[in-house]
Parts: C-alpha cells; structure tokens; sequence
C-alpha cells in the first residue's frame, strides 16, 4: 500500500497531478482544495495517498492534509459513494465546511456538489453523523431565520467564508429583510 509521496510536480492537470519520486512517475488525483495549495512545476510537493485497487484501474488519490485523507476514507465507506464522488465532494466542500453541513443536517449545501442528488445527500447526512469529528466543525451558529439563513447564503455564494457571514449576521437587526440585510452585511466586511 501506498501512503505517502513525497517528490517533484512534474506536471500538474486538475485534477490530477504528476509527482516525480527519484525517476517514477506517480499519477496522483487530488482534490481541488488541494491542487490549489500545491506548489508550482519542479516544486517539492509531500502527499499522503490512499491506493484503490479496481478489477480495471489502480487509481492513487493524494491529500495534503491527513484530516482531508481521513474524510475521503470515511466518504469512499458510504453506499453508492465511489472514490471519484468522494473526490468531487472534497472539491466542493472543505473538510470543515463538510462537517459542519453533517453536524447542521444540510442536504441543501451537499446538493450543490456535482453528482450529489437529494438522496445521496440524505445518506451522507445520515451516515456521516457523529463521524466527522466535532472540532473540524466551524464554530458558527445556525441563523435565527429563514432571511438570515438567506443572507448568509449569499455572503459565502459571494466568496466570504463562514466565519465572516456570520460575523456580519451577528451585527444585523433580526427582523432585517433579505435585500437590506445583504447590503448591510456587504457594508459591515468592507
């Protein structure tokens, strides 16, 4: 079994890359999360690997953290989840936000991952419980309502990252409407 990697990236075509350990070459698919934090071309890269073994391929899956490796694993064990679904979903999600999602019960935020329907949704929430470890969570809180709920959507569609949507929700009046919350909330990051 294969477990680490540590080499030069060779070549790098998302989502896979090429790390070059003493003359081999090892074609490794990496999660989006990942390909974005790897150095570039000729730089010294380190990748914990899990190795599936198929009837038709051997295929090498690479995480720069052990935390994200050890998500993968948890991911590939649920029914109908494969390792490329898993992949994609690690792509869609941070390890955290992924936790978060499970220990909230948010089909909603796992249904806008590629190739994740409302009943794979659903079998993830359910069989992810209480796996994800509780301090990969991000420590936010659920929003009191449905317009909050809205305008926190809409900060993190918008590229801030939860921490500070709910920074700005806590500064927001709780009656406050969608439109004039968002617009405040937008004033508040700035």
């Amino acid at each position: 079994m294969i477990g680490r990697l540590t080499g030069v990236i060779a070549e790098k075509t998302p989502p896979q890359v090429l790390v070059d350990v003493h003359g081999v070459g090892y074609e490794v698919d990496v999660p989006m999360s990942t390909f974005f934090n790897l150095p570039a071309l000729g730089g010294q890269v380190s990748l914990l690997t899990h190795f599936v073994v198929r009837e038709d391929a051997q295929i090498l899956f690479g995480f720069l953290t052990a935390e994200e490796r050890a998500t993968f694993r948890q991911l590939v064990k649920i029914s109908g989840v494969g390792p490329r679904t898993a992949l994609s979903i690690l792509s869609g999600l941070s390890v955290a936000e992924l936790a978060q999602a499970v220990s909230q019960q948010q089909a909603g935020r796992l249904v806008k991952v590629p190739g994740i329907g409302k009943k794979t949704a659903e079998r993830l929430l359910l069989e992810l419980k209480g796996k994800l470890g509780p301090d990969l969570a991000l420590p936010t809180e659920a929003p009191a309502s449905d317009a909050q709920a809205d305008i926190q959507q809409a900060l993190v569609a918008l590229g801030y990252n939860e921490r500070e949507a709910a920074a700005a929700l806590k500064k927001l009046p709780a009656d406050i409407g969608v439109s004039e919350g968002i617009k405040q909330a937008l004033k508040a990051l700035s």
